[in-house]
């Protein structure tokens, strides 16, 4: 096979997982950690604040491996709940995956844009984390199949074949 950006671009060297779930019951309101939650093409992940709105972020994504990133440029633990992301996914490079489909045990999201650090960063982790999670801020995504994601679900790139 000849090596083409567009080859390049549709290998990913293995699958992710989904290591961590968040809800917001309410606007403003601390993440709560949860085992699973049902994800729903019009309603987006039932139980957060989120859901019942339609559109390009109804799922936020954030990889664990920018969790040690922040960590060493804040000089102080950082843990998801302080991130007001949904859903942490551990080996995928997910900056690559914006407007691919990802699969997350048998539900399947679109990857829509970047999820940019707002204001209450710095109330949340301290002066600097705005900064601190530019380009580190995660992805949005919108529910394509809906499904019940659980921790420990693998997460894998839907490639066109």
């Amino acid at each position: 096979m000849m090596l083409t950006i567009k080859n390049l671009a549709d290998s990913y060297p293995k699958t992710g997982e989904l290591v961590w779930i968040g809800l917001r019951p309410g606007k403003k309101m601390p993440l709560q950690p949860v085992e699973e939650v049902m994800a729903d093409i019009a309603c987006g992940l039932i139980g957060d604040h989120y859901s019942g709105k339609k559109g390009n972020r109804q799922v936020t994504l954030f990889q664990w491996e920018h969790l040690a990133v922040l960590s060493a440029l804040l000089d102080k633990p950082v843990v998801p709940e302080q991130l007001r992301r949904n859903l942490v996914i551990k080996g995928l490079n997910l900056l690559t995956l914006k407007q691919q489909k990802i699969k997350i045990g048998n539900t399947v999201l679109l990857v829509t844009g970047a999820c940019h650090p707002c204001s209450r960063m710095e109330t949340a982790l301290g002066e600097g984390a705005y900064n601190a999670m530019r380009g580190h801020g995660g992805m949005t995504a919108q529910v394509l199949t809906g499904g019940l994601l659980k921790k420990g679900d693998p997460v894998s790139v839907e490639t066109e074949t």
